[in-house]
């Protein structure tokens, strides 16, 4: 069998195999977070959120909502070396980001079922 032929039925089945799993994993919200960053913040996302004290008295005085909340969670990056990863039962992370043009820190603790604000900063 020639090079070109091996290369056509290899294109072929490659074809087909990507229509099956087009097919599969269409509708489906399948996602690739592999990341340890990806894989902290999504667990935290599909959690209910809590806040602490402080974190809501903060939140307030900037007059933020739950949504924007979420959102800087959701596209923040975990700053592990400042995060207690090995704390029990729940672990703290601390999640940065930005919120117009000023950086964002947020410590959440993450407990098997809920996650809580613990901290949250707006720097100018």
């Amino acid at each position: 069998m020639k090079f070109i032929q091996r290369l056509g039925y290899y294109l072929g089945g490659f074809a087909i195999g990507l229509i099956i799993l087009m097919f599969f994993l269409n509708g489906k919200d399948a996602s690739c977070d592999y990341g340890p960053n990806a894989r902290t913040v999504k667990n935290i996302s599909t959690k209910k959120l809590f806040y602490s004290d402080n974190a809501a008295i903060e939140i307030n005085r900037q007059t933020l909502d739950s949504t924007v909340i979420k959102q800087l969670i959701k596209y923040g990056d975990v700053n592990f070396s400042e995060s207690d990863t090995k704390a029990k039962p729940c672990k703290v992370y601390q999640i940065e980001n930005t919120y117009k043009e000023r950086e964002v820190v947020l410590r959440v603790k993450n407990c098997s079922l809920v996650a809580t604000i613990l901290d949250f900063k707006i720097e100018n």
